[in-house]
Protein backbone atom coordinates (compact mmCIF):
# COMPACT_ATOMS: atom_id res chain seq x y z
CA UNK A 1 0.00 0.00 0.00
CA UNK A 2 1.33 3.45 -0.91
CA UNK A 3 1.94 6.00 1.80
CA UNK A 4 0.87 9.64 1.30
CA UNK A 5 4.32 10.66 -0.03
CA UNK A 6 4.30 7.86 -2.62
CA UNK A 7 0.77 8.80 -3.66
CA UNK A 8 1.81 12.43 -4.14
CA UNK A 9 4.80 11.37 -6.26
CA UNK A 10 2.57 9.16 -8.38
CA UNK A 11 0.16 12.04 -8.90
CA UNK A 12 2.97 14.31 -10.08
CA UNK A 13 4.26 11.91 -12.74
CA UNK A 14 1.04 10.26 -13.90
CA UNK A 15 -0.10 11.03 -17.40
CA UNK A 16 2.63 13.51 -18.26
CA UNK A 17 2.24 15.19 -21.65
CA UNK A 18 4.62 17.37 -23.61
CA UNK A 19 3.64 20.89 -24.53
CA UNK A 20 3.62 22.06 -28.12
CA UNK A 21 4.41 25.43 -29.67
CA UNK A 22 1.23 27.14 -30.83
CA UNK A 23 1.68 30.04 -33.27
CA UNK A 24 -0.84 32.62 -34.41
CA UNK A 25 0.49 34.10 -37.64
CA UNK A 26 -1.07 37.36 -38.91
CA UNK A 27 -4.52 36.35 -37.68
CA UNK A 28 -7.45 38.55 -38.75
CA UNK A 29 -11.08 37.85 -38.03
CA UNK A 30 -14.25 39.74 -38.81
CA UNK A 31 -18.02 39.34 -38.67
CA UNK A 32 -19.47 41.02 -41.73
CA UNK A 33 -17.76 43.85 -43.61
CA UNK A 34 -17.43 46.26 -40.68
CA UNK A 35 -17.06 44.16 -37.50
CA UNK A 36 -13.32 43.52 -37.25
CA UNK A 37 -12.63 41.36 -34.20
CA UNK A 38 -8.91 40.62 -34.66
CA UNK A 39 -6.39 42.67 -36.60
CA UNK A 40 -3.12 41.07 -37.72
CA UNK A 41 -2.34 39.23 -34.48
CA UNK A 42 0.95 37.31 -34.41
CA UNK A 43 1.66 35.53 -31.14
CA UNK A 44 3.41 32.36 -30.00
CA UNK A 45 2.77 30.19 -26.95
CA UNK A 46 6.01 28.36 -26.21
CA UNK A 47 6.12 24.68 -25.20
CA UNK A 48 5.16 24.18 -21.57
CA UNK A 49 4.51 27.85 -20.79
CA UNK A 50 1.39 29.49 -19.39
CA UNK A 51 0.46 32.39 -21.66
CA UNK A 52 -2.29 34.71 -20.41
CA UNK A 53 -4.45 36.65 -22.86
CA UNK A 54 -5.44 39.82 -21.02
CA UNK A 55 -7.68 42.69 -22.03
CA UNK A 56 -11.10 44.30 -21.61
CA UNK A 57 -14.33 42.82 -22.95
CA UNK A 58 -14.39 42.91 -26.75
CA UNK A 59 -10.61 42.92 -27.14
CA UNK A 60 -10.56 39.57 -28.99
CA UNK A 61 -9.24 37.26 -26.26
CA UNK A 62 -11.94 34.60 -26.46
CA UNK A 63 -11.99 34.73 -30.26
CA UNK A 64 -8.28 33.83 -30.29
CA UNK A 65 -9.09 30.88 -28.04
CA UNK A 66 -11.97 29.71 -30.23
CA UNK A 67 -9.77 29.90 -33.32
CA UNK A 68 -7.12 27.75 -31.61
CA UNK A 69 -9.76 25.23 -30.53
CA UNK A 70 -11.20 24.99 -34.05
CA UNK A 71 -14.61 26.32 -32.98
CA UNK A 72 -14.17 29.27 -35.35
CA UNK A 73 -12.11 29.74 -38.51
CA UNK A 74 -10.13 32.94 -38.85
CA UNK A 75 -10.79 35.24 -41.81
CA UNK A 76 -7.10 35.25 -42.75
CA UNK A 77 -3.74 34.20 -41.35
CA UNK A 78 -2.46 30.84 -40.18
CA UNK A 79 -2.41 28.74 -37.02
CA UNK A 80 0.54 26.39 -36.55
CA UNK A 81 1.18 23.62 -34.01
CA UNK A 82 4.85 22.71 -33.72
CA UNK A 83 5.40 24.30 -37.13
CA UNK A 84 2.59 22.34 -38.80
CA UNK A 85 -0.25 24.40 -40.23
CA UNK A 86 -3.55 23.32 -38.68
CA UNK A 87 -5.72 26.22 -39.88
CA UNK A 88 -5.07 28.48 -42.82
CA UNK A 89 -5.96 29.21 -46.43
CA UNK A 90 -5.60 25.59 -47.53
CA UNK A 91 -6.33 23.52 -44.40
CA UNK A 92 -8.66 23.41 -41.41
CA UNK A 93 -8.22 20.55 -38.96
CA UNK A 94 -11.37 19.79 -36.96
CA UNK A 95 -11.15 20.24 -33.17
CA UNK A 96 -10.79 16.53 -32.41
CA UNK A 97 -7.63 16.27 -34.54
CA UNK A 98 -5.72 19.18 -33.00
CA UNK A 99 -4.53 17.79 -29.63
CA UNK A 100 -5.88 20.96 -28.06
CA UNK A 101 -8.07 20.84 -24.94
CA UNK A 102 -10.59 23.45 -23.80
CA UNK A 103 -11.90 24.29 -20.33
CA UNK A 104 -15.18 26.20 -20.61
CA UNK A 105 -16.02 29.18 -18.43
CA UNK A 106 -19.08 27.47 -16.89
CA UNK A 107 -17.31 24.05 -16.48
CA UNK A 108 -20.08 22.39 -18.61
CA UNK A 109 -20.26 19.21 -16.53
CA UNK A 110 -23.06 16.76 -17.31
CA UNK A 111 -25.24 16.51 -14.19
CA UNK A 112 -26.54 13.02 -15.06
CA UNK A 113 -23.05 11.52 -15.40
CA UNK A 114 -20.72 10.51 -12.60
CA UNK A 115 -17.51 12.46 -12.09
CA UNK A 116 -15.57 9.58 -13.67
CA UNK A 117 -17.87 9.46 -16.71
CA UNK A 118 -17.67 13.24 -17.09
CA UNK A 119 -13.89 13.01 -17.27
CA UNK A 120 -13.85 10.03 -19.65
CA UNK A 121 -16.49 11.60 -21.92
CA UNK A 122 -14.02 12.68 -24.62
CA UNK A 123 -11.94 9.47 -24.60
CA UNK A 124 -14.04 7.84 -27.30
CA UNK A 125 -11.08 6.20 -29.05
CA UNK A 126 -10.32 4.04 -25.99
CA UNK A 127 -12.04 0.99 -24.59
CA UNK A 128 -14.12 1.49 -21.47
CA UNK A 129 -11.42 -0.04 -19.28
CA UNK A 130 -8.69 2.13 -20.81
CA UNK A 131 -10.79 5.30 -20.70
CA UNK A 132 -11.65 4.72 -17.03
CA UNK A 133 -7.96 4.26 -16.25
CA UNK A 134 -7.03 7.52 -18.02
CA UNK A 135 -9.92 9.35 -16.35
CA UNK A 136 -8.77 8.19 -12.92
CA UNK A 137 -5.23 9.37 -13.68
CA UNK A 138 -6.61 12.77 -14.66
CA UNK A 139 -8.74 12.95 -11.50
CA UNK A 140 -5.71 11.99 -9.45
CA UNK A 141 -3.83 14.92 -10.97
CA UNK A 142 -6.38 17.31 -9.48
CA UNK A 143 -6.76 15.40 -6.21
CA UNK A 144 -10.36 14.29 -6.77
CA UNK A 145 -10.07 10.57 -7.62
CA UNK A 146 -12.02 9.75 -4.42
CA UNK A 147 -15.05 11.47 -6.00
CA UNK A 148 -15.01 9.26 -9.11
CA UNK A 149 -18.37 7.63 -8.36
CA UNK A 150 -20.11 10.83 -7.22
CA UNK A 151 -22.12 13.32 -9.28
CA UNK A 152 -21.34 17.00 -9.98
CA UNK A 153 -24.03 18.38 -7.64
CA UNK A 154 -22.11 17.18 -4.55
CA UNK A 155 -19.03 19.24 -5.48
CA UNK A 156 -18.20 22.82 -4.60
CA UNK A 157 -17.58 25.33 -7.37
CA UNK A 158 -13.83 24.94 -6.95
CA UNK A 159 -14.08 21.16 -7.14
CA UNK A 160 -16.23 21.36 -10.27
CA UNK A 161 -13.58 23.59 -11.86
CA UNK A 162 -10.94 20.96 -11.06
CA UNK A 163 -13.10 18.21 -12.61
CA UNK A 164 -13.44 20.32 -15.77
CA UNK A 165 -9.66 20.67 -15.79
CA UNK A 166 -9.25 16.91 -15.36
CA UNK A 167 -11.62 16.26 -18.26
CA UNK A 168 -9.63 18.60 -20.51
CA UNK A 169 -6.34 16.97 -19.48
CA UNK A 170 -7.55 13.36 -19.79
CA UNK A 171 -6.77 13.10 -23.56
CA UNK A 172 -3.29 14.50 -22.74
CA UNK A 173 -3.50 17.52 -25.05
CA UNK A 174 -0.31 19.31 -26.01
CA UNK A 175 -2.10 22.67 -25.62
CA UNK A 176 -4.77 23.51 -23.05
CA UNK A 177 -7.07 26.50 -23.50
CA UNK A 178 -8.88 28.05 -20.52
CA UNK A 179 -11.51 30.78 -20.92
CA UNK A 180 -11.98 32.87 -17.75
CA UNK A 181 -11.67 29.63 -15.71
CA UNK A 182 -12.09 31.25 -12.28
CA UNK A 183 -14.76 33.84 -12.99
CA UNK A 184 -17.51 31.73 -11.44
CA UNK A 185 -15.72 31.30 -8.11
CA UNK A 186 -16.12 33.56 -5.09
CA UNK A 187 -13.12 35.67 -4.10
CA UNK A 188 -12.21 33.42 -1.16
CA UNK A 189 -11.88 30.37 -3.40
CA UNK A 190 -10.11 31.97 -6.31
CA UNK A 191 -6.62 32.14 -4.83
CA UNK A 192 -6.50 28.50 -3.72
CA UNK A 193 -8.11 27.07 -6.89
CA UNK A 194 -5.86 29.21 -9.08
CA UNK A 195 -2.76 27.97 -7.25
CA UNK A 196 -3.93 24.34 -7.50
CA UNK A 197 -4.64 24.75 -11.21
CA UNK A 198 -1.23 26.26 -11.85
CA UNK A 199 0.37 23.33 -10.04
CA UNK A 200 -1.54 20.85 -12.21
CA UNK A 201 -0.51 22.69 -15.38
CA UNK A 202 3.14 22.60 -14.32
CA UNK A 203 2.99 18.88 -13.63
CA UNK A 204 1.15 18.08 -16.85
CA UNK A 205 3.71 20.08 -18.90
CA UNK A 206 1.03 21.08 -21.37
CA UNK A 207 1.25 24.48 -23.01
CA UNK A 208 -1.59 26.57 -21.57
CA UNK A 209 -3.35 29.70 -22.85
CA UNK A 210 -5.53 31.34 -20.23
CA UNK A 211 -8.02 34.13 -21.00
CA UNK A 212 -8.67 36.68 -18.25
CA UNK A 213 -9.70 40.31 -17.84
CA UNK A 214 -8.03 40.49 -14.41
CA UNK A 215 -4.47 41.86 -14.51
CA UNK A 216 -3.57 40.45 -11.09
CA UNK A 217 -4.76 37.01 -12.14
CA UNK A 218 -2.64 37.21 -15.29
CA UNK A 219 0.39 38.26 -13.22
CA UNK A 220 -0.14 35.39 -10.78
CA UNK A 221 -0.50 32.72 -13.47
CA UNK A 222 1.30 33.73 -16.62
CA UNK A 223 4.89 33.09 -17.60
CA UNK A 224 4.09 35.76 -20.18
CA UNK A 225 1.12 38.04 -20.73
CA UNK A 226 -0.31 39.21 -24.06
CA UNK A 227 -2.29 42.43 -23.59
CA UNK A 228 -4.96 43.12 -26.22
CA UNK A 229 -7.13 46.11 -27.07
CA UNK A 230 -9.68 46.39 -29.88
CA UNK A 231 -8.47 43.20 -31.54
CA UNK A 232 -4.79 44.16 -31.60
CA UNK A 233 -1.79 43.19 -29.51
CA UNK A 234 -0.66 46.08 -27.34
CA UNK A 235 2.28 44.45 -25.56
CA UNK A 236 3.66 40.97 -24.82
CA UNK A 237 6.08 40.14 -22.02
CA UNK A 238 6.49 39.00 -18.44
CA UNK A 239 4.40 40.52 -15.67
CA UNK A 240 7.43 42.54 -14.59
CA UNK A 241 7.98 43.83 -18.14
CA UNK A 242 4.42 45.03 -18.52
CA UNK A 243 4.20 46.56 -15.06
CA UNK A 244 7.51 48.40 -15.07
CA UNK A 245 7.72 49.29 -18.76
CA UNK A 246 4.21 49.71 -20.21
CA UNK A 247 4.29 50.89 -23.82
CA UNK A 248 1.20 53.10 -23.51
CA UNK A 249 -1.10 54.82 -21.08
CA UNK A 250 -3.64 52.05 -21.72
CA UNK A 251 -1.12 49.39 -20.65
CA UNK A 252 -0.09 51.40 -17.59
CA UNK A 253 -3.70 51.79 -16.50
CA UNK A 254 -4.45 48.11 -16.96
CA UNK A 255 -1.79 47.02 -14.49
CA UNK A 256 -2.10 49.79 -11.91
CA UNK A 257 -4.67 52.16 -10.48
CA UNK A 258 -3.33 55.53 -11.61
CA UNK A 259 -3.80 59.25 -11.21
CA UNK A 260 -3.71 61.02 -14.56
CA UNK A 261 -2.40 64.53 -15.16
CA UNK A 262 -1.59 66.48 -18.31
CA UNK A 263 1.18 68.94 -19.10
CA UNK A 264 3.61 70.13 -21.74
CA UNK A 265 7.19 69.02 -21.84
CA UNK A 266 9.81 71.61 -20.98
CA UNK A 267 12.75 69.75 -22.50
CA UNK A 268 13.96 67.66 -19.56
CA UNK A 269 10.98 67.98 -17.25
CA UNK A 270 7.22 68.48 -17.09
CA UNK A 271 5.31 70.28 -14.36
CA UNK A 272 2.26 68.64 -12.79
CA UNK A 273 -0.01 69.45 -9.83
CA UNK A 274 1.94 66.93 -7.73
CA UNK A 275 5.42 68.20 -8.60
CA UNK A 276 8.05 68.53 -11.28
CA UNK A 277 8.81 65.29 -13.12
CA UNK A 278 12.01 64.52 -15.02
CA UNK A 279 11.46 63.47 -18.65
CA UNK A 280 13.64 62.55 -21.60
CA UNK A 281 12.97 61.92 -25.25
CA UNK A 282 10.21 64.52 -25.61
CA UNK A 283 10.66 67.80 -27.45
CA UNK A 284 9.79 71.03 -25.62
CA UNK A 285 6.10 71.82 -25.94
CA UNK A 286 5.03 68.18 -26.48
CA UNK A 287 1.66 67.45 -24.81
CA UNK A 288 2.23 64.74 -22.23
CA UNK A 289 0.09 62.40 -20.14
CA UNK A 290 1.48 61.78 -16.67
CA UNK A 291 0.41 58.60 -14.86
CA UNK A 292 1.17 58.29 -11.15
CA UNK A 293 0.31 55.02 -9.43
CA UNK A 294 -1.70 55.24 -6.24
CA UNK A 295 1.36 53.73 -4.53
CA UNK A 296 3.53 56.56 -5.90
CA UNK A 297 3.37 59.02 -3.02
CA UNK A 298 5.15 59.38 0.30
CA UNK A 299 2.95 61.25 2.77
CA UNK A 300 4.05 63.28 5.77
CA UNK A 301 2.39 65.56 8.29
CA UNK A 302 5.47 67.78 8.58
CA UNK A 303 7.35 68.13 5.27
CA UNK A 304 7.28 67.27 1.58
CA UNK A 305 7.14 68.64 -1.96
CA UNK A 306 3.44 69.44 -2.41
CA UNK A 307 0.81 70.50 0.15
CA UNK A 308 -2.45 68.51 0.16
CA UNK A 309 -5.63 68.18 2.21
CA UNK A 310 -7.29 64.88 3.08
CA UNK A 311 -10.91 64.89 1.87
CA UNK A 312 -11.74 61.21 2.44
CA UNK A 313 -10.11 58.30 4.18
CA UNK A 314 -11.12 54.62 3.97
CA UNK A 315 -9.70 51.87 6.15
CA UNK A 316 -9.01 48.70 4.10
CA UNK A 317 -7.14 46.61 6.65
CA UNK A 318 -3.46 46.64 5.79
CA UNK A 319 -3.74 49.93 3.89
CA UNK A 320 -5.83 53.09 3.85
CA UNK A 321 -7.28 54.62 0.69
CA UNK A 322 -7.06 58.40 0.72
CA UNK A 323 -8.46 61.08 -1.56
CA UNK A 324 -6.51 64.33 -1.46
CA UNK A 325 -7.27 67.85 -2.65
CA UNK A 326 -4.23 69.33 -4.42
CA UNK A 327 -3.90 72.76 -5.99
CA UNK A 328 -3.95 72.72 -9.80
CA UNK A 329 -6.40 69.86 -10.30
CA UNK A 330 -10.11 69.55 -9.60
CA UNK A 331 -9.91 65.75 -9.56
CA UNK A 332 -9.00 64.29 -6.15
CA UNK A 333 -5.61 62.58 -6.01
CA UNK A 334 -5.95 58.96 -4.86
CA UNK A 335 -3.28 57.19 -2.88
CA UNK A 336 -2.85 54.08 -0.76
CA UNK A 337 -0.73 54.22 2.39
CA UNK A 338 0.11 51.70 5.07
CA UNK A 339 -2.23 51.94 8.04
CA UNK A 340 -0.69 54.01 10.81
CA UNK A 341 1.41 56.16 8.47
CA UNK A 342 -0.70 59.19 9.37
CA UNK A 343 -2.27 60.10 12.68
CA UNK A 344 -6.07 59.75 12.92
CA UNK A 345 -6.50 63.53 13.17
CA UNK A 346 -4.26 64.37 10.18
CA UNK A 347 -5.87 66.72 7.66
CA UNK A 348 -3.34 69.08 6.06
CA UNK A 349 -0.36 67.02 4.91
CA UNK A 350 2.52 66.96 2.42
CA UNK A 351 3.15 64.54 -0.39
CA UNK A 352 6.31 63.64 -2.31
CA UNK A 353 6.55 61.64 -5.54
CA UNK A 354 8.30 58.31 -5.93
CA UNK A 355 9.87 58.47 -9.37
CA UNK A 356 9.62 54.68 -9.84
CA UNK A 357 5.81 54.98 -9.83
CA UNK A 358 5.61 57.82 -12.35
CA UNK A 359 5.11 57.08 -16.08
CA UNK A 360 5.06 59.70 -18.84
CA UNK A 361 3.60 59.24 -22.33
CA UNK A 362 3.04 61.51 -25.29
CA UNK A 363 -0.64 62.45 -25.34
CA UNK A 364 -2.73 61.13 -28.21
CA UNK A 365 -5.44 58.57 -28.92
CA UNK A 366 -2.93 56.05 -30.27
CA UNK A 367 -1.16 55.94 -26.90
CA UNK A 368 -4.24 55.77 -24.67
Amino acid sequence: MQNSGEQAAARVTAGVTFGARLEYENICHRFGPNAEILRDVSLTAEPGEVLCLLGPSGSGKTTLLRIAAGIEAQSSGRLLLNGREIAGPSIFLPPEERSIGLVFQDFALFPHLSILDNVRFGLTALSRKESEKEALIALSRVGLDHYAGSFPHVLSGGEQQRVALARALAPRPSVLLMDEPFSGLDSRLKDSVRAETLGVLRRSRATAIVVTHDAEEAMRMGDRIALLKDGQLVQVGTAQDLYLNPVSLFAAGFFSEINLFHGRGQGVYVDSPVGRIATEGFAAGTPLSIAVRTSGFDLSETAGETPARIISRRYLGFVELLELAVSGTETPVRTRVRCGSLSPQARDIWLSLRSSDVLVFESGAENE
